[in-house]
């Protein structure tokens, strides 16, 4: 079994947010919005979760207001399977302090 990646309290933060509405269209703003992390944190940890292969990125399609396009951002299936192992683990006796995810 490959050993599991490890991600810090703010990666959690970020895949709670996909996580919890995974049918959404998550981009930068509205997930440095969401868990208050700053561009100069997030854009970072949003590389690193790609890089593991916890959340894929794809570009908008078009863009009907001229504005630059937007990437969105998406758990794949071992971010989820990622993410609920780890919360598993923090509401767990044996895990660690129990914390909102």
């Amino acid at each position: 079994m490959p050993p599991r990646p490890q991600v810090n309290t703010r990666a959690l933060q970020v895949m709670a947010v996909l996580y919890h509405d995974l049918d959404g269209h998550h981009y930068a703003l509205s997930l440095s919005q969401a868990t208050r992390i700053g561009n100069g944190t997030l854009f970072p940890i949003l590389d690193k979760l790609e890089d593991l292969g916890l959340i894929t990125a794809e570009w908008e399609a078009a863009n009907p207001r001229g504005r630059r396009p937007r990437r969105f951002y998406t758990l794949t299936p071992e971010g989820i399977t990622h993410f609920e192992t780890v919360r598993a683990q923090l509401f767990s006796p044996q895990g660690g302090t129990p914390i909102h995810v």
